[in-house]
C-alpha cells in the first residue's frame, strides 16, 4: 500500500465520530442537560424520531470512535518519537496536561459534557501500557467494555432526579443571562458531573484506547483491507444497528429503561460495525473527499469549535435559541456548523500545517523538549 492510502482511516475515522459527536451533543446544548435519562424527551412525533435515530445511531457509538482514534494517535506519537530520537514520557505527560487543561477550560466555558479531561486521566493509565503486546492490549480492552456495559445502567438508573430548583436556574440561565452567568452555571454543573463522567465513561475509554492502540502494533490501522475490518462489518455491523435502533425505540416508547440499558449494552458491537465500514471507505479520495478527510486531521479544533459556536448559538448571549427549536432543527444546526467548521479549518491548512487548537496541544505537548 501507498503511504497515502496507509493515511486515510485515521482522518475518516475522526470525521465520521465528529459528525456523530456534534448530533449528540447537540441534544444537551439546545435542551437541558439535566433531564430524567429514563423520561422520554421530545414534544412531537418528529422529536421523538429524531432521538430514536440519535440515540440508536450516534449515542455512545461516536464517542468509541473517538476514542478508538485516541489509542491509534498514542501508537504514532511513538512511533514519531521513536524515529526522532525524543523522550516520550515527557512527550506524552505534556500532552496530557494540555488534554487536561484544554479539557477543563471547555468544560467550565463551554460545554460540561466534555470528554478531554477523561481522556487525559485515563490516558495517563494508557502511559503504563504502551508496551503490552497486542493480545493484552485487546484481552483488557474487550474486558473494559465489558464493564462499562455492566457498571454504567445501574449508575444511570439509580441517578437521583434533578430537582426542579436547578431545572428553573438552568432555563433562567440560559434563556435571559449573560456569558459569565452560563459559565459559572456551567462549572458548576461540570464540577458535580465530573466524577460521574469519569466512572461512566472512563472504563470505555480507556478499553477503546487499547484496542486502538493494539490496532496500530497489529499494523491493521495501516491496511484497510485487513481481515478483521471484514469480519467486523459483516459480523457486526447489522445485528449491531439492528439491536441498537430496537433499544432505541424501547428507550423512546417503550419501557424506558430496558431500552435504556440494551442501547448501553450494544453499542460496542454497533461501535464495532463501524469501524468496519469506515475501513471499507478509506480509499482514495476524490476532489470532494480531499479536503473533508484534511479537515479530520484538525479533529480537535473542529470538536472545540462545535461547543463554541452551538453554546453560543442556543444561549441567550448568542442566538437565544435554547428550548425554541425542535430536535430535527437542532441537529440540522449541529450538522451546519461542523460543515461550516470544516470548510474554515480546510481554508485554515492551506496556509497552515496544524488546526488553532491542535497547534496549541502540540505546543503544550513539546514544550521544553529539544527536537532539533
Amino acid at each position: 500500500m501507498t503511504s497515502n492510502t496507509r493515511a486515510l482511516m485515521p482522518d475518516m475515522l475522526r470525521l465520521v465520530a465528529l459528525f456523530g459527536i456534534v448530533v449528540v451533543n447537540v441534544q444537551f446544548i439546545a435542551f437541558s442537560a439535566l433531564q430524567d435519562f429514563t423520561v422520554p424527551a421530545g414534544e412531537s412525533v418528529a422529536d421523538a424520531v429524531t432521538l430514536w435515530l440519535v440515540n440508536g445511531l450516534a449515542l455512545m457509538k461516536s464517542y468509541g470512535l473517538f476514542s478508538f482514534m485516541f489509542g491509534v494517535g498514542l501508537g504514532f506519537l511513538m512511533r514519531s518519537a521513536e524515529r526522532r530520537g525524543l523522550a516520550f514520557g515527557r512527550i506524552y505527560r505534556n500532552r496530557m496536561i494540555g488534554l487536561l487543561l484544554l479539557g477543563l477550560a471547555h468544560g467550565c466555558l463551554f460545554f460540561p459534557g466534555d470528554i478531554l479531561v477523561t481522556y487525559a486521566v485515563t490516558g495517563a493509565i494508557l502511559y503504563g501500557l504502551r508496551n503490552w503486546p497486542v493480545r493484552r492490549l485487546v484481552g483488557l480492552g474487550a474486558g473494559l467494555l465489558l464493564l462499562q456495559v455492566v457498571l454504567s445502567p445501574p449508575l444511570i438508573l439509580l441517578a437521583p432526579a434533578t430537582p426542579d430548583p436547578l431545572l428553573q436556574l438552568e432555563r433562567a440561565v440560559l434563556t435571559s443571562g449573560s456569558f459569565w452567568d452560563a459559565v459559572a452555571f456551567r462549572t458548576m454543573g461540570y464540577m458535580i458531573m465530573l466524577p460521574s463522567l469519569l466512572l461512566i465513561q472512563g472504563f470505555s475509554a480507556l478499553g477503546w484506547f487499547c484496542l486502538g492502540l493494539a490496532a496500530v502494533k497489529a499494523g491493521m490501522i495501516d491496511d484497510s483491507e485487513h481481515p478483521l475490518w471484514q469480519r467486523a462489518r459483516r459480523q457486526c455491523l447489522l445485528p449491531g444497528l439492528m439491536l441498537s435502533l430496537l433499544g432505541a425505540a424501547l428507550w423512546q416508547w417503550g419501557p424506558a429503561e430496558v431500552g435504556l440499558v440494551m442501547t448501553i449494552l450494544v453499542a460496542p458491537l454497533s461501535t464495532l460495525g463501524y469501524l468496519g465500514v469506515i475501513a471499507w471507505l478509506a480509499r482514495a479520495p476524490g476532489p470532494l473527499m480531499q479536503p473533508l478527510l484534511a479537515a479530520g486531521g484538525s479533529s480537535l479544533s473542529i470538536y472545540l469549535g462545535q461547543s463554541i459556536l452551538l453554546s453560543t448559538l442556543f444561549s441567550a448571549y448568542g442566538l437565544g435559541l435554547w428550548g425554541e427549536v425542535d430536535r430535527l432543527t437542532a441537529v440540522a444546526v449541529a450538522v451546519f456548523v461542523t460543515l461550516l467548521l470544516i470548510a474554515a479549518l480546510s481554508l485554515w491548512r492551506r496556509r497552515f500545517a496544524l488546526g488553532p487548537f491542535e497547534w496549541i496541544l502540540r505546543r503544550m505537548t513539546y514544550a521544553g523538549v529539544d527536537t532539533r
